[in-house]
């Protein structure tokens, strides 16, 4: 049975690999489309119907592509749709959300100190704040609101602040962060899903029974599709600000994540200004740093101390009652303090590894599964072996994590 924890670890990889795969095909067909949009150039002599075209060259040979705003006068025969790379991203995502946050709620879910819930109760309102947030966004979307996008727009970050702040007052700073980003990435896989496709089925359902398509269905999906551009940038760094415990692990996490909101706005309109005008808001990047000092001063600010509680979880109890947990705890703290404790002594790091800290047995106990995957199973830590930790004190955590897992 403790094989278990070693193939559990590698399905997290396997999905965590689709994840990404599907994620840079969907980002990469969603920035080349907008930056082809916002590139056409409107020309004499064009097909009916059609509002402009372009040329663009690459890997030895000429494309030209022309838009329709509505639709070509009949159906093409061969129509190729984007749309699996927004879905499959958004089912290998929630497919990790499940294998590490569900699976391990106690560890990485849940942090007592911030509130005391059991397991089950944080996944329920983690599953109630994403499929609650997409319909309070769709229902603003599909108000008189719609027809003022950039008001639309700023309501839109100011919901995102609200839930950066509650995010990080329910869960672990890690799970909070990442559940931003998974709030922000269901708002865009549903409108692909839900909106988008749903509106150009319409269309070419028309299209093939001889009608002529409404152009509210365009409008709509280009709304939907604008919001999805602005969004992508920040849901990448809330899906990478698990490795980073200064952004997730300090103080002013929810801000950090608001102002990185801000930050892929004016990155993108840099981009989509250069693409629709030819022109370099070179500002963009000003602000954008400006932004980024802003949230490296917040990451080193203070925190406020809160109590450990003195009640062990179940899960923790279970760990530290086995055999060696007493040897392994002594080797813990001998062998990872300089970097796993609230003031790592290591030069050049200034908050724990993951914001995984490792003094207290409830602490130890708790970090069970990663201690022996990372110290016991392989050598991935210490970090080069920098505090050179003994053949035999590894195996003595493997032997420890058995007798608890045994029973």
């Amino acid at each position: 049975m403790y094989e278990f924890a070693i193939i559990w670890d590698w399905l997290a990889f396997a999905v965590r690999w689709l994840h990404v795969i599907t994620a840079i095909a969907w980002i990469g067909s969603s920035f080349y489309f907008v930056a082809l949009d916002l590139g056409l150039k409107k020309v004499p002599h064009l097909p009916p119907g059609a509002y402009g075209e372009e040329w663009q060259v690459h890997g030895g040979g000429f494309y030209h592509i022309q838009k329709y705003l509505v639709a070509p006068e009949r159906m093409p025969e061969h129509l190729v749709w984007f749309k699996w790379e927004s879905y499959v991203t958004w089912l290998s995502g929630f497919a990790m959300l499940c294998i590490v946050y569900y699976a391990g709620a106690d560890l990485f879910l849940v942090d007592r100190t911030v509130l005391d819930v059991p397991a089950w109760g944080a996944i329920l309102m983690s599953l109630l704040s994403l499929s609650i947030g997409w319909l309070f966004y769709d229902n603003l979307c599909k108000s008189r609101l719609a027809k003022n996008p950039t008001l639309l727009m700023v309501i839109l970050f100011l919901i995102l602040v609200v839930m950066a702040w509650g995010y990080t007052h329910v869960f672990s700073g890690r799970a909070a962060l990442l559940h931003l980003g998974a709030f922000t990435a269901t708002i865009m896989s549903a409108n692909v899903f839900l909106v988008i496709i749903p509106n150009q089925t319409i269309v070419v359902a028309d299209l093939k029974a001889g009608r002529t398509p409404d152009p509210k269905y365009g409008q709509i999906a280009k709304l939907r599709s604008t919001h999805n551009n602005y969004l992508t940038l920040p849901v990448l760094f809330l899906m990478l600000s698990n490795h980073y415990p200064l952004a997730f692990a300090t103080e002013w996490n929810w801000l950090i994540a608001s102002l990185v909101f801000l930050m892929g706005v004016t990155i993108r309109h840099y981009f989509n200004t250069m693409h629709a005008t030819g022109k370099t808001p070179n500002w963009t990047w000003a602000a954008t740093a400006v932004l980024f000092v802003i949230i490296m001063w917040l990451s080193s600010a203070p925190m406020s101390q809160r109590e450990e509680l003195a009640t062990l979880s179940p899960t923790e109890e279970r760990f530290a009652a086995a055999a060696g947990f007493t040897e392994v705890a002594d080797t813990v703290r001998g062998r990872c303090s300089m970097c796993h404790t609230a003031e790592p002594g290591w030069p050049g790091i200034h908050r724990a590894p993951k914001g995984v800290i490792l003094e207290t047995d409830a602490q130890i106990a708790a970090h069970a599964r990663e201690i022996y995957l990372q110290a016991g199973r392989s050598h991935a830590m210490p970090p080069g072996n920098v505090s050179e930790i003994e053949p035999l004190e590894r195996k003595a955590i493997i032997d420890w994590y058995r007798s608890a897992v045994a029973g």
